[in-house]
């Protein structure tokens, strides 16, 4: 008798919690209508970036290929011509490829590249019926001309002090923000 009192009782809160959730309203977003609203640390589409002038930012330098711990980025690297620059280094990409599905999302790339020029955006409507349409060239990642942005780097990037007189270690590097001399102050404990 104890044992099925017992298991009524269960019975009683399991259907409790089901009961509970049925009067509350539904949570489904209608997606291509509605969507919501990513944080800005979402990690998406890969987009390449230009400065302001329309040159490109990646100065072909493999550091994201290298970097990549799916080997989902392909690059080959060619010299600039002086006359008409792609890019503001010696070299730039002539080809850049990201395999979006050996891709594994987790910014390694954005990380290691020296002039911000690769960012994974928060765009993460990422579908398509064959492999091939998923291999992004470097026609697909550029921004478009006219268009200079920073994109999702300004969300992962620390920001540095404003003015100090000693540095101390917290924010960002003492060099990055050209104050290398500083003698560092530990943090009192």
């Amino acid at each position: 008798m104890d044992e099925i009192l017992s298991d009524l009782v269960a019975l009683g809160k399991g259907l409790s919690i089901t009961f509970k959730n049925m009067l509350r309203p539904p949570v489904t977003v209608e997606y291509p209508e509605k969507k919501r609203v990513l944080p800005p640390r979402t990690r998406g589409r890969h987009v390449l970036h230009r400065y302001e002038d329309g040159r490109e930012r990646c100065v072909g330098c493999l550091l994201c290929q290298g970097t990549c711990p799916a080997s989902a980025i392909y690059i080959e690297a060619r010299e600039n011509d002086s006359a008409r620059p792609v890019s503001a280094g010696e070299r730039y990409a002539e080809i850049f490829r990201v395999d979006l599905l050996r891709c594994i999302y987790c910014g390694h790339c954005e990380l290691a590249c020296p002039t911000n020029a690769i960012t994974l955006e928060s765009n993460t409507a990422l579908a398509g019926y064959t492999r091939q349409s998923l291999v992004m060239e470097k026609e697909d990642l550029l921004e478009p001309t006219g268009s200079a942005t920073l994109g999702s780097t300004q969300a992962w990037d620390a920001r540095p002090p404003s003015e100090m007189t000693r540095f101390d270690g917290s924010e960002t590097s003492a060099a990055a923000v050209g104050k290398g001399n500083l003698v560092r102050r530990l943090p009192e404990r």
